[in-house]
């Protein structure tokens, strides 16, 4: 008997530490569909409510039942704590975007989100208040992280087509100039001789630390703006310039 005793324990030991094994691999598991699907919710609601006419009432919109598993952000290029910031911030903001932007040829496709604060530039790209909403004519700035989902911009070129799919329809840009500034200089975000589209973001690319410089990409619309639509907003100086410092 006393030989019989320890073996059970034994046993009965191995069995815990199986259940708990398969309760956190479940768990895992659990979570890493989670942060796939919601990875994917804010392109999918946007082209859901695109397709339906019902951008306006994004709490209307629905998500396709059947989705794929891969996610769609490449994070190739980005920063580990980015990434880390990104999937958390997958829990906490779940409004729909305003927008999505597209560049192809750098494979770049992400939701763009009214403000520039950290929560929005961590889940996507930031509208920078001020500017003129997307979809409307004038200078339309949208600002992204440099070692996230705006690092690709690092390779781009002047001639490449940028795409921003808002609640009216496609409108399209082609990139005419690039430049670096310091972070005061706001005069990057008034409006140019044709409706265009300026993107945002630190630089250099890798530097280590808060970086000192923006690297800022102009781009004209080719496509015209809709009918009506307003050709500047009254900017705020002084918040445009919190947001590019």
């Amino acid at each position: 008997m006393s030989r019989r005793r320890p073996l059970g324990l034994v046993v009965l030991a191995e069995r815990v530490f199986m259940c708990s094994g398969g309760l956190l691999l479940a768990f895992f598991l659990t979570a890493h569909l989670r942060g796939t699907l919601l990875s994917q919710f804010a392109l999918w609601q946007f082209d859901s409510a695109h397709a339906a006419g019902l951008l306006q009432d994004p709490l209307t919109a629905t998500v396709p039942s059947t989705v794929s598993d891969k996610d769609r952000v490449d994070f190739s290029l980005w920063a580990e704590k980015r990434i880390a910031a990104y999937r958390q911030s997958l829990f906490l903001k779940k409004d729909a975007p305003l927008a999505v932007l597209k560049i192809k040829r750098l494979q770049i496709e992400v939701p763009v989100f009214e403000g520039t604060d950290d929560l929005t530039l961590n889940r996507g790209a930031g509208h920078i208040p001020g500017t003129s909403d997307p979809g409307d004519s004038g200078n339309i700035g949208i600002a992204g992280h440099r070692d996230g989902f705006f690092r690709g911009l690092k390779d781009i070129l002047p001639g490449d087509e940028i795409e921003l799919v808002s609640s009216r329809k496609t409108f399209n840009y082609r990139v005419d100039q690039m430049e670096i500034v310091s972070p005061s200089d706001v005069g990057v975000l008034k409006p140019r001789a044709l409706s265009s589209l300026t993107l945002v973001t630190c630089y250099p690319f890798y530097f280590l630390g808060d970086a000192p410089q923006r690297f800022i990409v102009h781009a004209s619309v080719t496509s015209p703006p809709s009918p009506g639509s307003q050709e500047t907003r009254s900017k705020n100086n002084s918040t445009i310039g919190k947001t590019i410092q």
